[in-house]
């Protein structure tokens, strides 16, 4: 049995961000992290952006953990007995803690169907894999028009692969864009060479090693395409197992107050699984994004160790498509209303998402270092015309 002044279960960005807050207010406590990957913590976001551009290497996405701090690579937690502060591994080892922080990430959606190797992009090893045969082979089919379907088809175009991009949606992120957005998205990715198969669904995968055949189901036409190799991104599912069974209040992820503590207040969770009051908003959200991970782990590393603060912090988002970009803050929901205001069309603009009136989110495309100030326009509680939103693009 090993005893932990502050245990974390999970390997991320998260878990990383959550040592460097407990060290800001402790520098001597015990700390243990956990994580079922083999790899010691690394930045996940350049897995399908700058790896594939050259703006970041492999060994630059590890962190540098201090050398105090106890990793256990390739270990699950599979119990935790919160009455008596405990968690046992796969291993049958115990370990025991003051303070437990669950950094236990999400998990991909998987297909009903298909061969084991469609990748569900997620991990290093994903992209080691998916990286291999990229440098051998041509033919990729992508399903999903996603953040991570969209981002890796891009990557594969770049590399000068053919990719078919599918899902089922109208539009390449149809899910987060107004309609005019996320179409002129499917013709731009075209005119990259994307083969885009909008408002289509994958039926079937046969095949082994890289000789695959997807089928596509399409107003009742069926079409099979022969690939290398099949990548697939149709979302995540919060890591909630361990919390659920432990008795810990499980609702889209695990339920934590302010200070990011879930039912049993010597539990926190931080990240991708945590579903947390966002004060700018006013409403309880759970957020699978970068900026998230980094400030909701340091800040429940430092209330772990004592600080007195809550978390108060409103995470933005972003992407790199080809050669456009975006930032993101708040709720985008392509459902709501939207006020656009463009310096060119598609290429350089600003939008508002509302709800009941006020402003929600606010989408930067191609418009950066403004973050902070959509912030300020969300917590205007207003609505937001197309004329407020031009003072932002100059």
């Amino acid at each position: 049995m090993t005893h932990y002044d502050y245990l974390i279960i999970g390997g991320g960005m998260t878990a990383t961000a959550a040592v460097s807050g407990i060290r800001q207010q402790d520098e001597t406590g015990r700390i243990g992290l956990i994580t079922a990957e083999p790899e010691p913590p690394y930045d996940r976001p350049p897995l399908s952006k700058q790896l594939w551009t050259g703006r970041k290497t492999l060994d630059a996405i590890y962190h540098a953990l201090p050398s105090e701090v106890e990793v256990h690579v390739g270990r699950t937690a599979q119990q935790l007995d919160p009455a008596q502060k405990q968690v046992l591994d796969d291993r049958g080892h115990r370990f025991t803690y003051n303070k437990l922080l669950l950094a236990t990430g999400s998990s991909p959606r998987r297909l009903p169907f298909g061969p084991d190797n469609v990748i569900y992009f997620r991990t290093v090893k994903d992209y080691r894999c998916l990286r291999r045969l990229a440098k051998s082979h041509n033919r990729f089919a992508v399903i999903g028009g996603g953040f991570i379907g969209s981002e890796i088809a891009a990557a594969l175009a770049q590399q000068g692969k053919q990719v078919t991009l599918i899902f089922p949606e109208a539009g390449i992120g149809s899910r987060l864009f107004p309609a005019d957005l996320s179409n002129f998205l499917n013709d731009y990715y075209r005119q990259k060479g994307v083969d885009v198969q909008n408002e289509s669904s994958v039926s079937h995968i046969a095949g082994s090693r890289t000789d695959l055949a997807v089928t596509l189901d399409d107003d009742w036409v069926h079409r099979v395409v022969g690939v290398h190799g099949v990548v697939a991104g149709i979302g995540v599912t919060p890591n909630t197992r361990l919390a659920k069974a432990a008795g810990l209040e499980v609702g889209n992820g695990i339920c934590v107050n302010e200070k990011l503590q879930t039912s049993n207040s010597h539990i926190f969770a931080a990240g991708d699984v945590a579903n947390y009051p966002d004060a700018l908003l006013g409403t309880h959200r759970r957020v699978e994004h970068e900026d998230a991970a980094n400030a909701m782990g340091q800040t429940a590393g430092r209330i772990m160790a004592g600080a007195a603060e809550t978390y108060d912090y409103s995470p933005m988002f972003y992407s790199d498509l080809f050669d456009l970009g975006y930032e993101a803050v708040g709720e985008l929901d392509s459902r709501m209303e939207t006020v656009s205001a463009w310096q060119e069309p598609y290429q350089k603009g600003i939008i508002a998402y509302h709800e009941n009136g006020r402003v929600r989110g606010i989408l930067l495309w191609n418009v950066w270092d403004k973050v902070d100030a959509a912030r300020q326009l969300i917590a205007s509680n207003r609505t937001v015309s197309a004329t407020d939103l031009k003072g932002y693009l100059s």
